[in-house]
């Protein structure tokens, strides 16, 4: 590389990472600058798709796109290795098998459960956090139901290997719910189980599910998903997990289950804190133009930063949507950096948000708020995840792994 030019260096290859390389490329000739995507895997993956790979609902390479798929490879290095540290001194990133330096540094690095100390979650629960993670839950869940038919233990005490608690009402948890609900059914049918034998049980510690939605949509998503068969504990919290059981609310209720899945928080990548970083509540609160405070040159994007709302005092909820226009901004204020001009602030367009709700049910709000439910809904769902694929990939991603393929 030109020793020249400016190094960007992009660690992650998520949304804002994937996103902010594409526009880097639009934005910059190649003499103009040397730029470099660092990812542990040589594939991205759509993490808005991780339910649906754990609750076996989709194949797992539908939600995989190789990297050198949708980026140039004669205009980006693409690193495949794993981030140890940031040397923010010596302006350095340690991988596993070498270092890189940088003149400007994007962390896009992703995020980590967040057991908030509940004893037991680290080592009980399965997260949604990875396509492997993703695929071992999935496995798990369909071995319970074979060891459930296999065994010859009638006295009931085999029954718990086919509860599923899925800990946290949040977007993730009540997502993964909806499509456990289309899944399981399909299970008892294969393994010859009856399908009240199989409970889905959602235990969320604030008095309602999906916070910040509206209470009408809310209501909406509770009915659809108990008359599937989920059901839903809230204003309860997780006191411990055990390898087969969870203790919940004051009173200690024991809940037996073979598959403890936690989706109730994340926090961004432990990396981000250890190369000192200061982090609010597990991410780091950046500038308004998305650079981390004291820094120049370093930006945080994505499930590793805060982005604060002015108008609500609170951080946007780290979302898909959210990255991607991250990544906007942050291409933007690069190139003012190198080639002159100034910064500019990141501001939030929220186009709604609709939450698959499994099969043919979703609901949300796009646009200025207008409420969708039930098919239209999942059909703007569907129209959301393809356009990412466009701005990715063209129409050939969306053809090949599109929720609207016609074959």
């Amino acid at each position: 590389m030109n020793q020249n030019k400016p190094k960007i260096v992009i660690l992650g290859a998520g949304y804002a990472g994937m996103m902010t390389t594409k526009k880097l490329i639009q934005k910059f000739r190649p003499e103009e600058a040397d730029i470099v995507l660092v990812n542990k895997h040589n594939y991205h993956y759509q993490t808005t798709w991780l339910h649906e790979v754990a609750a076996g609902t989709i194949d797992i390479n539908r939600s995989r796109i190789m990297i050198s798929d949708v980026i140039n490879t004669r205009r980006v290095q693409l690193l495949q290795d794993t981030v140890v540290e940031i040397n923010r001194e010596d302006q350095k990133v340690i991988l596993e098998n070498g270092e890189i330096d940088y003149d400007y540094l994007v962390i896009g690095l992703g995020f980590e459960k967040a057991t908030f100390g509940i004893p037991g979650m680290d080592e009980n629960a399965f997260t949604i956090q990875s396509v492997d993670k993703s695929r071992m839950i999935r496995e798990h869940i369909e071995y319970q139901f074979a060891s459930y038919k296999n065994s010859t233990n009638d006295d009931g005490d085999k029954d718990h290997l086919l509860n599923i608690v899925v800990g946290g009402g949040g977007f993730t948890g009540i997502e993964f719910v909806g499509e456990l609900a289309e899944k399981v059914p399909e299970l008892c049918n294969k393994y010859d189980i009856p399908r009240n034998k199989a409970r889905i049980i959602n235990i969320e510690a604030a008095p309602t599910i999906l916070p910040g939605f509206d209470q009408e949509l809310i209501d909406y998503a509770r009915k659809s998903l108990e008359n599937r068969g989920v059901e839903f504990k809230t204003g309860a919290m997780i006191k411990e997990c055990k390898q087969t059981s969870v203790m919940v609310g004051e009173e200690e209720e024991e809940i037996k289950a073979g598959t403890i899945v936690w989706t109730g928080g994340v926090q961004a990548n432990s990396i981000v804190g250890n190369s000192g970083f200061e982090l609010t509540k597990g991410k780091v609160n950046v500038d308004e133009d998305l650079r981390a405070p004291g820094y120049e040159n370093v930006f945080i994007l994505g499930d590793c930063s805060w982005v604060m709302d002015k108008e609500s005092g609170r951080p946007y909820p780290p979302t898909a949507q959210l990255a991607m226009q991250e990544a906007d901004t942050c291409a933007n204020n690069l190139k003012a950096l190198i080639q002159g001009g100034p910064l500019e602030n990141f501001v939030f367009d929220n186009k709604g948000t609709v939450a698959s709700l499994g099969g043919k049910h979703a609901m949300g709000t796009v646009f200025e708020g207008k409420k969708l439910f039930g098919v239209t809904a999942k059909a703007m769902k569907n129209v959301i995840d393809d356009r990412y694929l466009f701005l990715l990939g063209g129409p050939k991603l969306v053809l090949k792994k599109g929720k609207f393929r016609p074959f």
